[in-house]
């Protein structure tokens, strides 16, 4: 065992095994190991430049320690590490070997806490491990489905799928933040014995920790390292139509047309998928989208103040124009085994290799071609895991590495296709609607949904805690498909019901967009052929007006309500960019000396200002609300209760638990 220091940092050297950290922002420490002759270099999602203070470094005989701020790590004689925020350990490296000096135990199992296995790729699948600690609560790490706000006790997959969003940034009630820096697939288990982070392909141990006196503090810190979002413009503030699908510019032209007649102002209307003659054409169908009727559309529904958003796949199908041109310059994903195939929805496609610059910048100039040049504003970058045929990650291969290695990097570099095209043509960041995201994506403009939910309650349950979480890991533009995505009945009654309780919680949400595949499936196609605009189902309608005069009236009332909020709202999307905050936010994020806010995971506060308590039960006209000390006047029936307790709530169908600070 070797201790010295060296530029800033910490080292330690013991058999093949290099250890260093350095700080790295404030009150923070980068942590890197590796057992090949040097480091990557790759500092992976840790992008900003940051100011770090002068480390204080000890160098002892059996036990070093590096500070910085209020954190400090000690590495023992056996390089195991523990950390502290200033005297107070708050985490520490697991080992079960017989008479380590941290753990003392009287049994040798021989766990190691960091341990590489070497792979046949000359890589090596990672384990790291960490010591228990009692009584704590984890957040953060994105999204996943699951009704569980605190993640101890869960073991997550780190990978990307629909509706399933990895950013392995855990903050801790013990008062520390932890990033797994690495972009490999793997899992965290945060186990009531220990905590395992694994990494399937990796070359390197690479993670960062912070400590602070607050949540928002911790996200502050972790967001000044890994960037921050820009403002959200305050014209997309207020509301979203969208629907599977608008087939013809006059569908369009329909809907937008009657929002108008209603006075009701639509900031976004959405064109969906298969718009387009192949997955990978990236443009309309001229046969149902003419370029003169779609010019027409563009200018008439941008003279109403709305924008537009058109979807866009990374799926490229075979038969497509681009196929063979993509694949001669090596644009598309490659495979190790078999078929260059990896999807297969109404097609045989291969995926963009978005990790290849080269690539991206293809796509942005065929998104300029097609659809910038007729006045389309912004993009759906769907499918943006992307979703696969089979996710066997070891075997699809990016530019940089294989999937086992980088995949989950690959939402955020979908991102780059637009915001890096825009910006180097001198446009300001635009937004994105995007169904994945990695560490730091939320520089790259994303609105971020969370995926192809069911039409369920329990489902609309599994949004909150997603959200939530996603808003902790560094995503402050959220959303959900309003009422769910899949319904196979739009005249249920309790679908009904369902869209009303949802369309509640989308007044209180970053971003409120109606959308959904509404069944059932009895609309005919445009035309019998098996490709094309005209070919693929489309759902229900799902405007306001399409499920009954009461429902258009709640719906209404919600949708003035947003439109009161935007200049509330436009002051959140400051401070996300200010600091990090989440637009939705747990309620102990405002509230972290309040035990019991820890322990609500069914409501939560929208800004400082706004407490929500959405409705998650059929059929329920109340609910129970826990409110926090101070004044709380509910907005809807504008009493004033005082908190520091928990009271029941009238929760009539046209309203859900909401209270203002007063």
């Amino acid at each position: 065992m070797k201790f010295f220091e060296n530029d800033n940092a910490l080292i330690v050297r013991n058999a093949n095994e290099t250890l260093r950290i350095e700080p790295w922002g404030k009150n923070a420490l980068r942590v890197r190991a590796t057992v090949l002759p040097e480091f990557s270099g790759n500092d992976k999602a840790l992008t900003e430049p940051v100011k770090s203070a002068k480390s204080k470094i000890k160098i002892g005989k059996k036990l070093s320690s590096i500070t910085n701020g209020h954190i400090r790590a000690e590495v023992n004689e056996s390089g195991m590490i523990a950390f502290f925020k200033d005297n107070e350990r708050v985490l520490y490296e697991y080992n079960r070997c017989y008479g380590t000096p941290l753990t003392k135990e009287s049994r040798c199992l021989k766990y190691v806490a960091r341990e590489f296995v070497g792979l046949a790729s000359d890589s090596y699948k990672l384990t790291a491990r960490f010591e228990r600690n009692e009584g704590e609560r984890i957040y953060g790490m994105g999204q996943y489905q699951q009704p569980y706000l605190d993640l101890k006790g869960c073991t997550l997959e780190l990978s990307q799928r629909n509706s399933q969003v990895a950013i392995p940034f855990a903050l801790s009630n013990k008062g520390y933040g932890f990033l797994w820096n690495n972009p490999a697939t793997g899992r965290v288990a945060f186990g009531r014995n220990l905590t395992e982070w694994v990494a399937d392909e990796t070359d390197e141990l690479d993670y960062w920790i912070t400590v602070d006196d607050t949540p928002a503090k911790i996200v502050e810190n972790y967001t000044a390292v890994v960037g921050r979002a820009p403002v959200l413009s305050s014209d997309l503030l207020g509301f979203w139509q969208c629907k599977l699908r608008y087939r013809t510019p006059e569908e369009v032209l329909s809907v937008v047309r009657k929002y108008k007649e209603l006075n009701i102002h639509l900031d976004i209307i959405i064109i969906d998928f298969f718009h387009w003659p192949y997955q990978g054409s990236y443009r309309f169908d001229e046969k149902y989208w003419p370029e003169d009727e779609l010019k027409a559309m563009v200018d008439e529904i941008h003279s109403y103040g709305t924008k537009i958003i058109v979807s866009v796949w990374p799926s490229v199908d075979k038969r497509s124009e681009n196929y063979q041109e993509m694949a001669d310059l090596g644009y598309l994903t490659r495979t190790d085994r078999g078929t260059i195939e990896t999807y297969d929805y109404q097609g045989e496609c291969a995926t963009i290799d978005v990790f290849n610059p080269e690539a991206r910048q293809y796509l942005w100039n065929k998104l300029k071609e097609n659809y910038k040049k007729l006045g389309i504003d912004y993009f759906w970058l769907d499918n943006a895991e992307p979703d696969s045929a089979v996710y066997q990650f070891d075997n699809m291969r990016y530019y940089t590495g294989r999937s086992a290695k980088v995949g989950l990097e690959y939402p955020k570099n979908y991102l780059k296709v637009v915001s890096e095209g825009a910006v180097n043509d001198g446009e300001k960041m635009p937004i994105s609607l995007i169904r994945s995201a990695w560490v730091g994506s939320q520089k790259y403009g994303p609105v971020l949904w969370s995926g192809d939910v069911p039409s369920t309650f329990e489902a609309f349950r599994d949004q909150l805690a997603g959200g939530l979480n996603a808003g902790i890991a560094g995503i402050p533009w959220w959303n959900t498909d309003i009422g769910g995505f899949m319904t196979d009945d739009v005249n249920d009654p309790e679908f009904k019901e369902l869209l009303m309780r949802w369309f509640a919680f989308g007044v209180f949400s970053p971003v409120m967009r109606l959308h959904g595949d509404r069944g059932p499936y009895d609309i005919p196609p445009l035309d019998n052929r098996d490709f094309g605009g005209g070919y693929l189902h489309t759902g229900q309608d799902n405007e306001i007006w399409s499920y009954g005069k009461e429902e258009q009236k709640i719906m209404t009332k919600y949708i003035r309500l947003r439109e009161s909020l935007k200049p509330y709202i436009a002051g959140l999307m400051k401070e996300a960019h200010k600091n990090g905050s989440p637009v939705i936010r747990t309620m102990f994020y405002e509230f972290p000396e309040d035990e019991k806010c820890w322990e609500c995971e069914d409501q939560y506060m929208f800004g400082p200002d706004y407490l929500v308590a959405p409705v998650f039960e059929y059929g329920a006209r109340e609910r129970s609300v826990y409110l926090p000390e101070g004044k709380w006047e509910n907005i809807f029936t504008k009493k004033t209760v005082t908190g520091g307790k928990t009271v029941t709530v009238a929760a009539p169908i046209d309203q859900i638990p909401v209270f203002k600070k007063v």
